[in-house]
């Protein structure tokens, strides 16, 4: 069965790629993660704050910049599938320099995951959505390396930030960052951090963008957040994915997940009859799926209403 893909200009076995999480620090696990099937590895996020160094932000890290490209080296000699480096930022600065050094290091592609949450009420949302251009123009100039782009989906028409991305040439667009969403501790009456893991119905805001921007932009569409099992894989292929991105699954299950989401993809190819994943690529996103307005305003209306058909309100 052939389960190949492309992304971000590279040639993939398959669709499979275990995201930017702690997994990746241990040389070990990436090397586990290739045997288990992985086709490509993202490293975890090199954040901006770490770049400016500890004095500059008050804070300890157990990782630095220096063994972050070391890591990269490593992890190249390591293992022959791709490897795609990780920086975390919210503003232009300094760190633009680490850019040239991590395509030195030897990485096959970046992943930019810019994590910006605005809090100023002054601040409209056309000065925010300017700084991620400017962003993105920064760092696609810097580095000639394959670029993706992480984002979130708070933007006022996500569909034409997508489309800025692409013509300023990001050659990828990962769907979407989860943003930071901290707790209250009652007993400490403190406002404390509370990361969580993905729930299979993550994946639902992914499905419903990448659907709409199939092939509507030239740059790849990555998926993330949600993705457990093979169902959700090929769903996400048939919205127009080309690569579905592995994190909480392999947090729970272990890394040996992705052999097994692998074989369920590759069966259930098999039994409906499909010789490629690329058969099935895009069938169901707007451009191409019997009705275009599910992923619009109509089947919201229409949701509620089946909804309201079975459990009807008591006057």
């Amino acid at each position: 069965m052939d389960l190949s893909t492309t992304y971000l200009g590279m040639k993939l076995r398959t669709p499979l790629v275990p995201s930017a999480s702690p997994l990746s620090e241990d040389l070990s696990k990436i090397k586990q993660m290739e045997q288990a099937g992985a086709s490509a590895v993202v490293l975890y996020s090199l954040f901006e704050e770490q770049t400016e160094g500890d004095a500059a932000t008050g804070q300890e890290f157990r990782v630095g910049p220096k063994v972050y490209l070391e890591h990269v080296r490593r992890a190249k000699s390591a293992v022959k599938i791709p490897i795609i480096a990780s920086l975390n930022c919210t503003t232009l600065g300094g760190w633009l320099s680490y850019t040239r050094q991590i395509t030195e290091a030897g990485a096959d592609a970046l992943e930019l995951n810019i994590y910006r949450i605005p809090t100023q009420p002054e601040v409209p949302g056309s000065a925010i959505e300017e700084t991620y251009i400017d962003i993105v123009r920064t760092v696609r100039a810097a580095t000639k390396i394959p670029l993706a782009v992480k984002l979130s989906p708070y933007f006022s028409n996500f569909a034409n930030m997508a489309e800025r991305f692409d013509v300023l040439g990001a050659d990828g667009l990962v769907l979407f960052n989860r943003f930071y969403q901290p707790d209250i501790d009652l007993e400490k009456m403190e406002v404390t951090p509370n990361l969580t893991l993905s729930v299979p119905a993550d994946m639902r805001l992914s499905l419903h963008w990448i659907g709409i921007l199939y092939g509507k932009i030239r740059a790849s569409l990555a998926a993330t957040s949600g993705i457990y099992q093979a169902y959700d894989v090929i769903k996400m292929v048939m919205a127009g994915a080309d690569v579905t991105m592995l994190c909480s699954a392999l947090m729970r299950y272990g890394i040996a997940h992705i052999q097994k989401v692998e074989m369920e993809t590759a069966a259930w190819l098999e039994d409906h009859q499909f010789g490629s994943l690329t058969e099935i690529k895009g069938r169901m996103s707007q451009q191409n799926c019997p009705d275009p307005s599910a992923f619009e305003r109509a089947q919201y209306v229409r949701g509620l209403s089946s909804y309201t058909s079975l459990f009807p309100m008591r006057r």
